[in-house]
């Protein structure tokens, strides 16, 4: 693991300053009012900023404490409710041991759009940093190597994670429910999945395992991130012609499974004994509907509980484990 380094000797705006050429001043307003420096001057210190990770502090000589009580929270999103059981536990644990928790959405885009929230983040010199998944850009890796706090990872299963990790491995999950599905007896089988990085890993786990069991898959249908019920409806109407014979369908969420169950009732195709299906995230939707839904359940409160803990030893000054992983579980339902 990367030595991280230390707050006291963070790049100051005299560093930025000296490596562009220009005066602090000229920093300063490149970063608070750059219509007022030209855009050559202006460039050259942008690129000094990134090559020297310089981060602003603006809070500086505001605290009588080099902690600020506060810890940031990333998520891509709120409008699944697959991170807000997580980001509940880990808030709700951190607040008890006196931090208040600042939370920022990085959606599923470029790594752009991570990074300028993040550095944003910085600025107000967080005491730690609870971020979603491991695989970052190269300029999100430098920010966080440099910022001097720790860092802890959920929703993922990376061997070599940043600081500490609290997640489940998701090409795991993918294999399992291709599994769960071959010994019910399916050799025909489809999958529907956004395109993200953790969404993938478990569409592909999935697909690994189907040929591994001898299975064809004979669809798998892309969908943008965050996927919705509309987004499984219309992957479900597409997929329609090519279901034949009985099939399982392994969808990236459950709002995605119940959008596809919900077509195929619509069409008349028979569940689970014409299609089969197996949504991901066990929401309250898919444990209620009719008919209930199959799903796999992650414990996302244990998660967040687990990365609030690791967070709170490291802030304590002790050694917390690197890498923790929690089980998940396929929960069988009247769609399978």
């Amino acid at each position: 693991m990367a030595r991280r380094r230390d707050p006291s000797a963070s790049v100051k705006i005299t560093d930025v300053a000296a490596a562009a050429g220009v005066a602090p001043m000229t920093v300063s307003r490149v970063l608070n009012t750059p219509e007022r420096v030209s855009a050559v001057t202006a460039a050259r210190v942008r690129e000094a900023v990134e090559r020297l990770g310089y981060v602003p502090n603006l809070i500086a000589g505001g605290l009588s404490s080099r902690r600020s009580r506060m810890i940031a929270a990333i998520v891509p999103t709120i409008a699944s409710p697959m991170f807000s059981a997580p980001v509940q536990a880990f808030t709700d644990t951190m607040n008890h041991a006196g931090y208040h928790v600042l939370l920022g959405l990085s959606g599923y885009g470029s790594g752009e759009a991570e990074r300028d929230l993040i550095r944003a983040v910085l600025t107000r010199r967080p005491d730690g940093l609870l971020l979603t998944g491991a695989v970052h850009a190269p300029t999100v890796n430098r920010l966080l190597r440099d910022a001097g706090v720790p860092v802890v990872e959920i929703w993922d299963a990376a061997t070599s994670p940043t600081d500490m990790l609290v997640g489940f491995d998701h090409a795991e999950v993918g294999a399992a429910v291709a599994d769960f599905f071959a010994d019910d007896g399916h050799t025909r089988f489809a999958v529907m999945g956004a395109v993200d990085t953790r969404a993938a890993a478990r569409r592909q786990g999935f697909m690994d395992a189907i040929a591994r069991r001898g299975g064809t898959l004979v669809a798998e249908y892309p969908l943008p991130a965050p996927s919705g019920i509309r987004d499984g409806r219309l992957a479900m109407r597409a997929m329609l012609p090519t279901l034949g014979e009985r099939t399982a369908l392994f969808c990236g969420s459950d709002l995605t499974a119940f959008g596809a169950v919900t077509e195929a009732l619509a069409h008349g195709i028979a569940v689970p004994e014409r299609l089969a299906v197996c949504g991901f995230g066990d929401f309250e939707l898919c444990q209620e509907s009719e008919p209930p839904i199959t799903s796999v359940g992650v414990d996302g409160a244990e998660m967040g509980r687990l990365a609030a803990e690791s967070l709170l030893v490291r802030l304590a000054g002790g050694t917390p484990p690197g890498r923790v992983l929690v089980p998940f579980h396929i929960l069988r339902r009247a769609t399978t």
